[in-house]
């Protein structure tokens, strides 16, 4: 393996840690009403289990409340409960025979600060990520110096640019976690 090869192998392993995050930050409820938050519904229709979003389509009529029509009236009740009996969202949709309606009640204190904690959790479950990949490219640099692929100096340089890397992917999760927390918190 070539340095360069390592490098990319371990840039694009980064940039799907740091993707990842930003799909689950838009799970992370803030407060305010967003179609990500019902990016992990699974609606029974037609005898199958198909995401939300290919039942219907989700908007934002108000900043508290999610609207979801149905593209067939006949799955309006399968993605009412479909909602209803995901624990995780907390969420109580109200169907007027047309569309399925959602308020989104306002956090409390208590909520804001759990949710901080979860996206603590998902902070630390990327970084240990990125450091997993770290490893591994300088593990496959390791080997390439050994079986004489590399020399000292490309290893060197190698470690040099995984830090820099490191560091760069550090201080996007930071700054994506630090507005995501504000958002949080914001009354």
């Amino acid at each position: 393996m070539t340095p360069n090869q390592i490098i990319d192998q371990a840039k694009s392993k980064f940039q799907q840690a740091v993707s990842h995050f930003q799909d689950e930050l838009k799970k992370i409820r803030t407060g305010r009403a967003h179609p990500g938050m019902l990016d992990g519904v699974t609606v029974e229709a037609y005898g199958t289990q198909m995401p939300l979003i290919q039942a219907g389509s989700i908007t934002v009529p108000e900043p508290q409340q999610l609207q979801i029509t149905p593209f067939d009236p006949t799955n309006l009740q399968a993605i009412a409960r479909a909602i209803r009996d995901n624990q995780s969202l907390g969420l109580n949709p109200m169907d007027d025979g047309k569309v399925v309606r959602i308020q989104i009640p306002p956090l409390n204190e208590e909520r804001r600060q759990e949710y901080v904690k979860v996206l603590n959790g998902k902070v630390e479950d990327t970084m240990i990520s990125l450091r997993s990949t770290r490893h591994e490219a300088l593990k496959d640099a390791e080997e390439a110096k050994k079986s004489k692929e590399i020399t000292e100096d490309d290893l060197n340089s190698v470690k040099k640019q995984l830090d820099t890397l490191m560091d760069q992917n550090k201080s996007e999760i930071d700054s994506l976690a630090k507005s995501k927390e504000q958002e949080i918190l914001t009354v």
